[in-house]
């Protein structure tokens, strides 16, 4: 029987992580080609496809979900083994970063990363992607770093820093007919709205149960599922939007809109970066969470211990 190949099990682990073959040969620098014939020998060798391919990219086969982990074991021992102890240096590391996050969080994150990674990390590449239900497991397995954003459903289980503490505020546009510079209940329930369904993170959510709370409902005219243009449609529209406050502040100033106090109490809460216990130690990501600590508006606390 043929030996086992240690490329192949790179290629199986990121093959695994992204779905895709031509997206794990782009991660380790190889040629699609190289990382089919990897595939392929692998293949082989367990006598199992591994991966079929679907409309959504290449599944894994139950084959391949029971070796994942004991394969993912063996190359990170092996790469711990070659690389030691050794001090991660960003200006000549090359590396790609997969990070999830919410749509705010490309807003006001993305730009200052890339700015950053420019001119001190110039060969860091990120990988950036939505928050999804499938975020908690991909931290598991390796396939993210990291996920930034409020996240309710990774409190629990995952090392967690908060970032910044957050509010609400209400938009509207500058030329708005009804509004002046204070926003009353009586026109807050009379106007009509801009709400986001966003998946993957609780603003939504908790926007919808604290007005019910408190037995407040809004004459939602537009439903949309992010809020990229959500300060766009305000601006250009008469209708008013309740979003997170450090959304408001960054696209102020590129578009007619103006922040006005929801005239009800919302609660606060914390943006926070979270990741694996796997990864706690790695000196990459270590680089990565103080970087995005920094960027941020405000780093508020220490990393805490996955509580469950």
């Amino acid at each position: 029987m043929a030996s086992l190949d240690l490329q192949w099990v790179a290629v199986f682990d990121e093959v695994y992580k992204s779905s895709s073959v031509s997206r794990a040969a782009e991660r380790l620098g190889i040629t699609q080609g190289a990382a089919s014939t990897a595939l392929n020998r692998l293949r082989a060798y367990y006598d199992d496809p591994l991966f079929t391919r679907t409309a959504r990219g290449v599944l894994a086969t139950p084959r391949a979900d029971a070796l994942h982990p004991i394969l993912r074991d063996v190359r990170e021992a092996l790469e711990l083994a070659r690389v030691g102890k050794a001090e991660f240096e960003p200006a000549q590391a090359e590396r790609t970063f997969r990070i999830a996050m919410t749509d705010l969080g490309e807003i006001s994150l993305l730009p200052r990363l890339l700015n950053h990674l420019r001119l001190h990390a110039p060969l860091i590449r990120v990988d950036a992607e939505k928050i999804t239900s499938d975020s908690p497991r991909q931290l598991q397995d390796g396939a993210l770093d990291l996920t930034v954003g409020y996240l309710p459903q990774l409190e629990a289980g995952f090392y967690q820093q908060a970032l910044f503490d957050q509010d609400f505020v209400c938009i509207a546009s500058r030329s708005h007919p009804r509004i002046g510079k204070r926003l009353s209940r009586a026109v807050f329930t009379s106007e009509e709205h801009v709400a986001v369904t966003a998946s993957g993170t609780g603003h939504a959510a908790m926007i919808q149960e604290v007005l019910e709370q408190q037995g407040i409902s809004r004459r939602i005219a537009l439903r949309v599922p992010s809020f990229l243009a959500v300060a766009q449609i305000a601006g250009e529209t008469e209708l008013i939007a309740t979003v997170p406050r450090h959304y408001a502040d960054v696209m102020v100033s590129r578009e007619p809109i103006r922040q006005l106090t929801v005239p009800y109490p919302l609660p606060h809460y914390t943006v926070k970066q979270h990741w694996h216990v796997r990864y706690h130690r790695d000196p990459g990501n270590v680089w990565l969470r103080r970087t995005v600590a920094d960027l941020m508006p405000t780093a508020v606390s220490k990393a805490r211990t996955p509580a469950g």
